[in-house]
């Protein structure tokens, strides 16, 4: 079962993950973090871009954040990466504040929400789709991970008990 514990778990795992992620992809140039590298959004800062996007789609369904502009766009959210890191520090922070308010109660309900990539609107149960919102997180950041080792610059250890070794989920 999904709990409020594993949701602010996670959201702390997140951003924690992406600090590492944007200091090592600090380290690259531009024109590196822009190289077309095969990904599904090409390259790291397209990844970046998405990443951010994904995050903000679910949470303009779970907590009523703006919506951003369609999938097909998500990948050119911000050009420059100042900005990206900018605004991925204050989705960090909002998710956080935003898991600490979470509760058994709204986890158990049901989210209806008119889904772009399905073309229709779909029913799940919300702890599943928080989970989605999380899977969705580490399945990208894991392909930033390997661009990032790629380039010479490991963001360190992604290993849950090694990023927050004194965690529960309580």
């Amino acid at each position: 079962m999904i709990t409020p514990g594993y949701v602010r778990t996670m959201a702390a795992y997140n951003a924690e993950m992406n600090r590492r992620t944007y200091a090592a992809a600090a380290l690259l140039t531009d024109a590196e973090r822009r190289e077309e590298r095969g990904v599904f959004w090409g390259s790291l800062h397209g990844t970046l871009n998405h990443l951010l996007w994904g995050d903000r789609i679910w949470m303009s369904r779970f907590a009523g954040w703006p919506k951003p502009v369609g999938i097909k766009q998500s990948a050119r959210l911000y050009d420059d990466f100042s900005e990206l890191t900018a605004a991925r520090v204050e989705a960090d922070a909002d998710m956080s504040a935003w898991a600490e308010r979470i509760d058994q109660d709204w986890l158990d309900q049901d989210l209806v929400w008119f889904s772009g990539s399905a073309q229709r609107e779909l029913r799940q149960p919300r702890a599943f789709l928080v989970t989605h919102l999380f899977n969705h997180q580490t399945h990208h950041r894991g392909q930033a991970h390997a661009l990032l080792t790629h380039f010479g610059h490991d963001p360190g250890d992604t290993d849950l008990p090694l990023v927050l070794p004194q965690r529960t989920m309580a």
